[in-house]
């Protein structure tokens, strides 16, 4: 198994997130760190992605209604339409290295896909996929968006999981362009707020399954790290 470096970095700014982004692929490109998973959340963003034009379109609200509400509007550079991040997702960016066995991109999205359903799993929840569409759903519902990007086999971007999120937010845009399907949150589908430590616990322990990694035993011991149970 690779190692992988899982970072949790709290609260971040999506510009701020986007520019170390950048900077941790060039080091993984030049194999300076190896994988890296990082775990955060947002303060609330629309992000746009590359798709048409970038789900601009798809927003409903005007942006001088989104100041009012404190939700910045930011360009991403990832795959995708529009979403929403914010406070009480699991934000993951896995920054990876798939050479030599893992070049297929439809592949790395299913396998994220994959992280997904198995953590909701763990909470008695039957996710799974819709033929056609990205993201992991409960029925009809969206649980999980994914919007990555992959230069020369590094990946950046990943995937926003609504643990506790304040889903109302998602009717100021049509999330990622599909007007005819909801969203929802492992709290609605459990009906109980959730530690997001536990959860992203889980994001770790199924990554590493799924993508056949590790987290090194001294890496447990202390920051930036946090213990990840066997």
């Amino acid at each position: 198994m690779r190692p992988l470096d899982v970072r949790r970095l709290g609260t971040v700014p999506y510009q701020d997130a986007l520019t170390l982004q950048r900077a941790l692929v060039e080091e993984r490109r030049a194999d300076r760190v190896p994988d890296l998973l990082l775990l955060l959340e947002h303060p609330p963003v629309i992000t746009l992605g590359v798709k048409g034009d970038g789900g601009r379109s798809n927003v409903v609200v005007s942006s001088e209604r989104l100041k009012e509400l404190g939700i910045e509007l930011s360009e991403t550079g990832r795959g995708g339409d529009v979403t929403y991040h914010g406070p009480g997702q699991v934000v993951g960016y896995p920054i990876l290295d798939l050479r030599p066995d893992r070049c297929d991109v439809h592949r790395y999205v299913r396998d994220i896909e994959d992280v997904m359903i198995r953590v909701c799993a763990d909470y008695g929840i039957a996710a799974g996929r819709i033929e056609g569409l990205t993201g992991t759903w409960i029925g009809s519902e969206k649980i999980g968006a994914i919007g990555v990007r992959i230069s020369r086999w590094i990946t950046s971007h990943g995937f926003a999981f609504n643990v506790n999120a304040d889903l109302d937010a998602f009717a100021l845009i049509v999330p990622c362009g599909i007007a005819d399907r909801g969203v929802t949150s492992l709290q609605r589908a459990t009906g109980r707020v959730l530690p997001m430590t536990e959860v992203q616990d889980a994001f770790v322990r199924h990554f590493c399954t799924v993508f056949d990694r590790e987290v090194p035993s001294a890496a447990r011991k202390g920051p930036p790290y946090e213990s990840v149970p066997a």
